[in-house]
């Protein structure tokens, strides 16, 4: 199936976990996948299994907090392809310590990659979108979004203010046949949970691959319908009843 053939997609955190699924998922149905990620060699492995497997990617170095970075790598992409149709806004950090605990500059940069850099890279791609007539951004949420629980506050306040930044973005882009989503993942079996707590109870997670899936069912609904917000849980999950 080539549902996204001749779409092109940005994928932020592209290099591993569930922006590495989602690149592999979406380069599957078609699509132009551009690998994005801080560290090179991720994004160039992950581009480098696509290519082998004859489809279509491109590697992008890209520190996403900083402006003129995302700028660049806007007009990169539409020098390159001549179009933009969708970013998705994956990237994303957390320190596990005590409101106390944190410091001044962890929190900033968790707010940074999580929260700043979704609008950053929505302002650049929004008029692209707007010029061709069509887009999908969508944010990728979390159930942090929903409730909060002990020693992830910064985490929380990026979450929750991204949902809400979702529907905003959501009620401009609209008018512009540009779709946005907020979609709130529950956990999955990720190094951003992995690496942090390795006796985490991997029944208790999903496969990144399965949210991957459901972005690709995002990017697939019809002409003329939009989903702001969908949820997708494991079946055993623990942060959401």
């Amino acid at each position: 199936m080539e549902e996204l053939k001749n779409k092109v997609v940005l994928v932020t955190g592209g290099g591993r976990g569930l922006g590495e699924a989602v690149c592999h998922t979406l380069a599957s149905a078609g699509a132009s996948v551009v690998v994005a990620d801080i560290r090179d060699e991720l994004a160039q492995k992950v581009a480098g299994e696509i290519q082998a497997n004859n489809l279509q990617a491109m590697p992008l170095v890209i520190d996403v907090t900083d402006e003129v970075q995302a700028e660049t790598a806007i007009n990169k992409i539409v020098s390159q392809y001549g179009r933009l149709d969708a970013l998705i806004n994956n990237a994303g950090t957390d320190v596990t310590v005590s409101i106390e605990e944190l410091s001044i500059q962890d929190w900033d940069r968790i707010i940074a990659v999580n929260l700043r850099a979704p609008f950053i890279l929505s302002k650049f791609a929004l008029p692209v979108m707007k010029e061709q007539g069509s887009g999908h951004i969508i944010n990728i949420s979390s159930t942090a979004a929903k409730r909060a629980w002990a020693n992830a506050s910064a985490y929380h306040a990026s979450k929750w203010g991204l949902l809400g930044f979702s529907y905003a973005l959501h009620v401009e882009a609209r008018p512009y046949n540009i779709k946005v989503t907020a979609l709130v993942a529950g956990g999955m079996q990720t190094p951003f949970l992995l690496d942090r707590f390795p006796d985490i109870d991997l029944t208790k997670l999903q496969d990144p691959k399965n949210v991957a899936a459901t972005i690709r069912f995002l990017l697939s609904t019809p002409e003329g319908t939009v989903i702001p917000e969908m949820m997708v849980l494991p079946m055993a999950e623990g942060s959401w009843p």
